[in-house]
């Protein structure tokens, strides 16, 4: 099931754009270490899902997972091979507009090997450049 909205006040939204620090969620709130953003993106709601089966994958649903960010963005999208004109296209998918410094996700009650390797898989998934972090500014 992709995460989405329940509803939304208005079915399309303008581009905006997406330069930037990221003034909320920019240090870790829950656990003990994180996964945080060097770079503004777009992050659609099917690769929030792949890094979060990934993490469990590697963990085994051991420790506790917290995911900082929601895709509440809708993204539009007209048929192929349409003329230029005739409005705006359908919403296509949902995408969490991450700026730079924001905490994407964050772990605790792991191993530290284990928890690094996990965001390291994570990562992999992601199309942004992140950084590893652990609560004390330890890496």
């Amino acid at each position: 099931m992709a995460l989405m909205p329940k509803r939304v006040k208005f079915r399309k939204q303008q581009k905006g754009r997406r330069q930037g620090i990221s003034l909320a969620a920019s240090t870790l709130n829950f656990g003990e270490c994180g996964l945080k953003a060097l770079e503004s993106f777009w992050i659609t709601d099917k690769q929030i899902e792949a890094a979060r089966v990934a993490i469990m994958r590697k963990t085994g649903r051991a420790g506790k997972l917290w995911i900082r960010i929601f895709p509440d963005k809708p993204i539009t999208k007209k048929p192929a091979e349409t003329r230029m004109g005739k409005g705006k296209g359908a919403p296509e998918s949902w995408v969490a507009n991450v700026r730079k410094g924001r905490i994407i996700f964050e772990m605790e009650g792991l191993p530290l090997d284990m928890a690094r390797t996990a965001m390291r898989l994570c990562a992999h998934k992601l199309p942004i450049k992140t950084k590893f972090i652990m609560r004390g500014g330890m890496q």
